[in-house]
């Protein structure tokens, strides 16, 4: 008799995923013994804050790494917003010890304020991530994102008014040489408690994520419900959907704008107006958006009515003056050219 259903969801979902990663690192084939290899086993670290969508990720990584010639590990933040995280988290690295994974870190961090108490926690937490990953030389940290996770970014970028990028979600794949990685996007929320039910696996329910101050804590118990009330079930389903579809397009646009970047530029590097004018819209506002990014601006504090006020120096030119961005970058048009330049 094989596992529950739920069990061997999870499973093949991680399975897919190491699979992908020995590829990418030109490994030998799993049935040659590391003995007769020339590398040494790939480690990959699940991140776990001891919920059930982290914990369901960890007992498949425990079980399928080790079928696989691949050391697991884990990592447990804590964000030190509540009391008594610190002997939370201490439970988190005994669990992932008892499932048999090895190393485990415990990472306490300050969250600070900057865009909000939820992005502050998630820079923190990626931030800790990435030291830890390095200091072990990991190849990937998994993440337990569930397709109503992408659902509920989705909505967040569309009451953002972000654009098609924003619509994509999360990626399967993201961060520096991809090392973060999401197994479950394609399971939902339900699929990961069950698992760990099955299994006997203790979890923590976070009680932010019931905390209606928080935006995703409103959207998740009040928004798609009501979304679901009113459209029927398969919302969040056609949300992932969408996530995936914008996602391939915002890539193609992307590739096209970073072609079309090198064609619209003088001799002396500077971006030509009529040039620019002549691209698609989204295609300009893309090349403007790496020019901005490339001068200096940072990324995550530009948004789209920085772009469109760049862009009306393109399409409205009316003598107006310069455009004065995030990280001191000034755009300004001189001469038929766009200038972008820090100060």
């Amino acid at each position: 008799m094989g596992p529950h259903p739920a069990v061997a969801a999870i499973r093949l979902a991680v399975r897919r995923v190491l699979h992908d990663l020995l590829t990418e690192h030109h490994r030998a084939p799993a049935a040659v013994p590391h003995a007769l290899s020339h590398e040494p086993p790939p480690l990959v670290l699940v991140a776990c804050s001891g919920g059930a969508d982290s914990m369901a990720l960890a007992s498949a990584l425990a079980f399928e790494a080790p079928k696989l010639g691949v050391r697991a590990g884990g990592v447990t933040v804590d964000h030190g917003l509540q009391p008594g995280s610190d002997l939370r988290a201490a439970e988190v690295v005994q669990r992932l010890r008892e499932l048999g994974l090895d190393p485990v870190d415990s990472v306490a961090v300050t969250v600070g304020r900057a865009g909000g108490p939820e992005a502050a926690a998630r820079d923190a937490r990626y931030a800790a991530l990435d030291t830890v990953a390095e200091r072990h030389g990991a190849a990937a940290v998994l993440l337990g994102h569930t397709r109503d996770d992408q659902a509920e970014t989705v909505l967040l970028g569309l009451a953002r008014g972000s654009g098609i990028r924003s619509l994509s979600g999360m990626a399967a794949v993201s961060g520096a040489d991809g090392r973060y990685r999401r197994p479950f996007l394609g399971l939902d929320r339900q699929t990961a408690r069950k698992a760990c039910m099955v299994q006997s696996l203790p979890v923590w329910d976070d009680p932010h994520n019931a905390d209606p101050a928080y935006t995703r804590s409103r959207l998740r118990h009040e928004g798609l419900p009501a979304l679901e009330k009113a459209l029927g079930k398969g919302v969040i389903e056609a949300l992932a959907r969408t996530a995936r579809l914008s996602r391939d397009d915002a890539d193609a646009l992307d590739s096209w704008a970073a072609q079309a970047e090198t064609t619209v530029r003088d001799a002396a590097g500077l971006l030509e107006c009529a040039k620019l004018y002549a691209l698609p819209p989204a295609v300009r506002r893309r090349v403007l958006r790496r020019a901005v990014v490339a001068a200096g601006a940072p990324a995550g504090s530009l948004f789209a009515r920085h772009i469109e006020e760049v862009d009306r120096l393109i399409t409205g030119w009316r003598g107006q003056g310069a455009i004065n961005l995030p990280g001191k970058v000034v755009a300004r048009r001189q001469g038929g050219r766009l200038v972008i330049r820090q100060g």
